[in-house]
């Protein structure tokens, strides 16, 4: 079965890049993203964990911590990562899982339970292992999404995920499309008009069930 919206994700140890973790302590009481990739050394990835480099001052504001995963070792990693700093101009300061038992990659549903790395392996024999885990303090999973191999992901839009997931757990609102910080958010057609009045001030009811607010 596959990793659902509010299960509490699995709890592993593991070896990174920068030394060994259990992965629920090392999450703590913060957000966490988890973004795993087939291979180190490959041309889409590298660009993609440049990017997460570059945003680190905006996961750090954020509180949301960071980490990798690959089905590749320490030593590759620590090598790869001075490739994707030639790229980025941005120091790697997150930690990258080493994952070569795909003991990870399988907790995750990423991989058949019977997938194995045969000798030789090429990106394509973990091609599925390409998806992003938005993961809250309470360790449930409250978003994730999976790319083909050829298209890089949008850290952009991750980014934006994240604070829509960020205001809808604090404000028990929701956001509709292509909400950035800022805009109106929605109030859930489960709170009352007068309860909605009490809570938020004013609001602007665009149908009986769709009704607009600003954040206080």
């Amino acid at each position: 079965m596959s990793l659902r919206i509010n299960a509490v994700v699995p709890d592993f140890e593991a070896e990174t890049s920068q030394g060994p973790i259990r992965f629920h302590d090392w999450i703590g009481d913060t957000w966490a993203i988890l973004f795993s990739h087939p291979k180190d050394f490959t041309p889409v990835c590298t660009t993609e964990f440049g990017a997460v480099a570059t945003l680190a001052p905006e996961w750090e504001k954020r509180g949301t911590k960071v980490i990798g995963v690959s089905v590749d070792g320490v030593e590759d990693h620590k090598r790869w990562a001075s490739d994707i700093e030639q790229v980025c101009g941005n120091t790697v300061g997150f930690p990258i899982i080493a994952d070569e038992g795909l003991k990870v990659s399988k907790l995750f549903d990423m991989l058949p339970e019977d997938a194995y790395l045969p000798d030789g392996r090429t990106p394509a024999d973990s091609a599925t292992v390409r998806s992003v885990f938005i993961i809250g303090p309470d360790k449930q999973l409250k978003l994730s999404m999976t790319y083909p191999m050829t298209v890089g992901r949008n850290f952009a839009e991750i980014l934006r995920a994240l604070d829509a997931l960020q205001a809808t757990a604090k404000h028990g609102v929701a956001t509709p499309a292509d909400w950035t910080v800022g805009q109106d958010v929605i109030i859930p057609p489960s709170v009352s008009d007068e309860d909605a009045k009490q809570k938020f001030g004013e609001f602007d009811a665009v149908l009986p069930y769709l009704r607009k607010t600003k954040l206080r």
